[in-house]
């Protein structure tokens, strides 16, 4: 039987992880272990202050305590500066084992029951963050993009996560920088970050089981065909600006009929909704001499007494379709929302300082030589009710 889950077993996943980080350090007087910074580091996300250090020394004179040593075993507490001194040279990989781990924990102890189920056993949600910009300050592992003229910097990631229709909370899995990639003409993307990702992890996941959610930059033959080749699934959103072939293919197939429709009225406990459906099957994804055929999903959904238009999308997956399938199929490929509204937005503004804008100095992202930059934390109990 799988251990109960608490704060003190999820301290101690990753406080096995922290105490085996690698320490470049040559000098033999060493006053803060590696692990107090990281521990350090990852509190800041913890208490929701953007200095730890200040926010424990406040509330020791304030109450006579501190949860540096009660939460976290912390006799000294290193400064923000120290803890990025000493976090800045450790690359992020070596950070990633938590994050299975405590997937392991939670799936193993059934606690993820209701994420479950939704085409395939698991939904994987891929959506690329910025945590940092600007035109001034910038490093060796920053991404540029050149905008009338101006030269801006970045960092970024792609944060995969395990999502669940009707769940207010997602899974946060080990992150993929976007970065420079040493030997590589083309500068770093969000989908050679992915790529990654997937070729690193897939494995982690029975053949079959996982199915990856994205907007329309992964909807993209090679990247589909990887998916497909690590024995995956997709669900990406298909829009008609990148997909010229796939909607020719659509049109003709409507005027042959081979478009099949379904409309369908729903109750959304306030309203009475319609749900119209258009599908195709076996529809090229780009115009090629061996193209990838993929499945095609359409939904409009209208409120019932204004006939206001309240959502319409489409999507290409690899999932067989078929008329008693659609809702569930729709309702799981809108989850991927799930990673802007239940991660990124719970990071950046309801205060765990994920701040793009923000200018002044912060613990770097580890490995990223960014002085400039914060950590990417593990969100706490603040989530916003689900859109």
């Amino acid at each position: 039987m799988a251990p109960t889950l608490n704060f003190d077993r999820l301290r101690s996943i990753l406080v096995a992880t922290v105490s085996q980080l690698p320490d470049r350090r040559t000098r033999p007087n060493r006053i803060y272990e590696l692990a107090d910074a990281a521990l350090g580091a990852f509190a800041v996300f913890f208490v929701q202050s953007p200095s730890f250090l200040a926010h424990q020394r406040d509330m020791q004179r304030s109450q006579g305590q501190n949860n540096a040593e009660s939460l976290f075993g912390l006799d000294q507490v290193p400064s923000d500066p120290q803890i990025r001194n000493l976090l800045d040279p450790i690359p992020p990989e070596q950070l990633a084992p938590p994050f299975w781990r405590v997937f392991e924990q939670l799936r193993d102890g059934d606690y993820l029951k209701a994420y479950q189920d939704h085409l395939g056993l698991w939904l994987c949600a891929l959506d690329g963050t910025q945590y940092f910009s600007s035109q001034q300050i910038h490093c060796a592992q920053c991404t540029t993009r050149v905008v009338n003229g101006r030269t801006y910097y970045a960092h970024s990631l792609v944060a995969p996560l395990i999502v669940a229709p009707g769940e207010n909370r997602v899974i946060a899995l080990e992150p993929e920088f976007v970065r420079p990639q040493d030997g590589a003409e083309k500068q770093d993307c969000e989908l050679r970050a992915a790529e990654r990702w997937l070729k690193r992890n897939a494995s982690r996941f029975p053949p079959g089981t996982l199915t990856l959610l994205g907007d329309d930059l992964y909807c993209h033959q090679p990247f589909c065909e990887l998916v497909n080749a690590h024995h995956c699934h997709f669900a990406f959103t298909c829009k008609p600006d990148s997909h010229p072939a796939l909607y020719q293919e659509v049109e003709l197939l409507t005027k042959a009929g081979g478009v099949h429709e379904v409309t369908e009225r729903r109750w959304n406990g306030q309203q009475h909704e319609v749900w119209r459906y258009r599908y195709a099957t076996r529809v090229p994804l780009r115009a090629d001499t061996q193209p990838l055929y993929v499945n095609w999903c359409e939904v409009t959904i209208t409120a019932e007494a204004t006939g206001e238009l309240l959502y319409r999308n489409a999507w290409a997956t690899d999932h067989a379709l078929t008329e008693s399938g659609l809702h569930d199929f729709v309702v799981a490929a809108r989850t991927r929302w799930k990673s802007e509204n239940e991660n990124n937005n719970v990071l950046k503004n309801y205060g765990y300082h994920l701040d793009l804008r923000q200018l002044r100095p912060w613990p770097a992202v580890p490995g990223h030589g960014a002085r400039h930059a914060q950590s990417v934390g593990v969100p706490g109990s603040h989530y916003p009710r689900s859109m």
